[in-house]
């Protein structure tokens, strides 16, 4: 699972679209681009209207939703009401607002179909290695035995309609591989309330929404992270998402210290030079899956994706090999010369495949 970004950690670049083109193609229509900072990140957003009050006015409104989600999902505030389940949910049933319910209920749907692999009760697993990640020592067997044994997203109880208790006395839940997603879908979901059609959420660079399209396009064009810097993917969105997950690289000033993404059933971080970018039609779609595909890789990934409808994703590794598997979506190639569009689940590769070194156009 992905360390959340509640925490200061040092994060790669993921997913990356210049704001700027999209300011300039607005074509003087209303348009508002607004910032704020949200769940460890900085959240962007770029709002379309004849009526710029509105527009304005929308986009301020869907930024402190980003904020207000934050102050419910943060594991290190210590008033948060992710904070506060934490501490009291073990063995005995607490109420929590529907939307914790909602979002931990979805949660443990991904975990479902993963296997286990996408997991939100890695929260010990996060504490463990975090300091290693800063530069300190690796954590001792034992200590990784005792976290792991904290671990197992079947332990989480939800009692309908709204209560929830931890059959383990010390279990955390972390939403970070999960919560930037379901916080654009709900600022997605105040701008259509407000009447707004044409819009773009950008939450960190890592996960990112294109409402409707701009008026000179007709989706919102997205490039992708690609480790090999030969491929140059991008991904076109019209009412859907994209997310982009992959294991940060040691720093030189760390040596060897362990990435941020760990798996749950070894308590180990993930080793792998991949990077993966899904497109969905919801945020929260795309960022569960995204570290999810990551963790399973390409082969099992793609297997998964044969189940699943209306998900695609790209695998990029830094020789500039790739697999592309899902359906619907179309990832643009352009070191390629060439367009790779997904077709048929039965149909995805179930290795890497060369590619060719060309220059972009």
């Amino acid at each position: 699972m992905r360390w959340p970004k509640y925490v200061a950690l040092p994060v790669l670049g993921l997913a990356f679209v210049s704001l700027l083109p999209l300011l300039c193609s607005a074509q003087g229509s209303g348009s508002v681009h607004l910032k704020r900072y949200a769940m460890g990140t900085v959240f962007e957003i770029v709002v379309y209207d004849d009526d710029s009050t509105k527009a304005e006015a929308a986009a301020h409104a869907a930024l402190d939703e980003a904020v207000r989600l934050d102050r419910m999902m943060s594991n290190y505030k210590a008033d948060s009401e992710l904070s506060q389940m934490n501490r009291s949910a073990h063995f005995q049933p607490v109420r929590i607002s529907r939307e914790l319910y909602d979002i931990i209920e979805q949660s443990l749907s991904y975990s479902r179909v993963s296997g286990g692999q996408f997991d939100i009760s890695v929260g010990p697993l996060v504490d463990l290695w975090k300091a290693a990640l800063a530069g300190g020592p690796i954590p001792s067997a034992d200590e990784q035995t005792a976290a792991r044994g904290c671990v197992g997203y079947q332990q989480i109880e939800l009692l309908p309609p709204d209560r929830i208790q931890f059959l383990s006395n010390c279990m955390r839940l972390d939403l970070g591989s999960i919560g930037k997603g379901y916080a654009v879908d709900r600022m997605v979901e105040l701008l259509k309330a407000r009447g707004i059609r044409r819009a773009y959420i950008d939450a960190g660079g890592s996960t990112i929404y294109g409402l409707g399209y701009p008026k000179s396009a007709n989706a919102w064009r997205v490039r992708l992270r690609d480790p090999s810097g030969k491929l140059f993917p991008q991904t076109s969105l019209m009412n859907s998402s994209v997310s982009t997950s992959e294991q940060s690289a040691p720093s030189p000033l760390q040596g060897d210290a362990p990435g941020h993404i760990v798996l749950p059933g070894t308590g180990k971080p993930l080793q792998t030079r991949n990077t993966v970018s899904v497109t969905a039609q919801s945020a929260t779609a795309s960022d569960a899956l995204s570290t999810t595909l990551l963790l399973l890789g390409p082969t099992k990934g793609a297997a998964l994706l044969k189940t699943l409808h209306g998900i695609s994703a790209i695998w990029i590794d830094p020789d500039g090999q790739r697999l592309v598997a899902g359906d619907s979506a179309v990832f643009h190639l352009s070191g390629e010369q060439q367009s790779t569009r997904t077709s048929q689940p039965a149909k995805a590769a179930v290795e890497m495949s060369n590619t060719r070194q060309d220059s972009p156009r």
